[in-house]
């Protein structure tokens, strides 16, 4: 009962990682692939995880996974703040659909103080 609940979760996981792999070559700009490649691999990374858990029940292997979970869970959103970040303080512009840059609006400002 416990593999199979195990390997639906874990199926789940790998359907938000395909939908996130999708979301790297379909999306247009750097900053929404991020977002795919946080938000739905995160997740579905963390599914796999969990269902390895499930699998394997809480013993070195299930501790292990969680570990690994919360590692992911912590350094994915870091990392993509510190990429999205990087790139648009190098200048890479958003897509033309975006309307509204409020990131760019406190700058804009003081420039015109100045």
């Amino acid at each position: 009962m416990n593999e199979t609940i195990g390997l639906s979760i874990i199926a789940v996981g790998l359907l938000f990682d395909l939908f996130g792999c999708l979301g790297l070559v379909r999306l247009p700009d750097v900053y929404t692939r991020l977002q795919a490649a946080t938000k739905t691999v995160t997740l579905g990374t963390c599914l796999i995880l969990i269902g390895a858990c499930v699998c394997t029940g809480f013993g070195p292997t299930g501790a292990k996974a969680l570990l690994c979970m919360l590692f992911v869970l912590v350094t994915s959103p870091t990392a993509a703040h510190a990429i999205a970040r990087g790139a648009y303080k190098s200048g890479v512009r958003l897509e033309p659909p975006v309307i509204v840059d409020r990131y760019g609006e406190p700058h804009a400002a003081e420039s015109e103080a100045e």
